[in-house]
């Protein structure tokens, strides 16, 4: 199994590109907000065991589909330093433990762009940040950076259009092999 993790900041164009990807290559698509549409249906956003269940639910669904060798698993998810370290370590164990590949890859954009970005009306059917004021609050008040890893690919999303990044991420890892 591969592990293609798509990571970076709100509107930084991680769907766009899993999307585009998928077009490409076949695989399956684990979006970040899937685990947290399920949690929202039995808490609150943040209320006390909100992160706890999208957390359990992320490794849940990660171990099952390495379990059972699903070829190519997209996933998305926004990375801060150091909030998600822990959770991002429990990820590259599940990877390690089934003998699956974790192939990083970290989506930026600038701030101008994810500002333009922002409004797009899927954000708003997907509950997704919708606002350039809470938008601007989560890039001040997190560190969303690339994981600590060396084999990181890091590509701006603010310099070609998702169907050239997603060509940039199969041929950097080989995946249309």
């Amino acid at each position: 199994m591969k592990l293609l993790f798509l990571h970076g900041a709100p509107a930084a164009g991680k769907l766009t590109v899993a999307k585009a990807l998928l077009r490409m290559v076949p695989g399956r698509l684990m979006d970040n907000h899937a685990a947290i549409d399920l949690a929202l249906t039995v808490f609150e956003f943040g209320a006390p065991g909100f992160w706890e269940l999208v957390h359990d639910v992320r490794r849940s669904a990660l171990n099952a589909a390495a379990e059972h060798r699903v070829p190519l698993l997209v996933t998305t998810f926004c990375y801060a330093e150091p909030e998600d370290r822990e959770q991002f370590g429990q990820i590259e164990e599940i990877m390690r433990r089934h003998g699956a590949k974790l192939l990083p890859v970290f989506l930026h954009c600038s701030r101008e762009e994810a500002l333009r970005r922002v409004g797009n009306p899927d954000r708003v059917e997907r509950r997704k940040i919708s606002s350039g004021e809470h938008l601007i609050r989560e890039l001040d008040r997190y560190d969303l950076t690339a994981v600590p890893r060396p084999d990181c690919l890091r590509l701006d999303t603010s310099i070609n259009p998702a169907d050239v990044t997603a060509r940039k991420i199969i041929g950097h890892f080989g995946l249309d092999r």
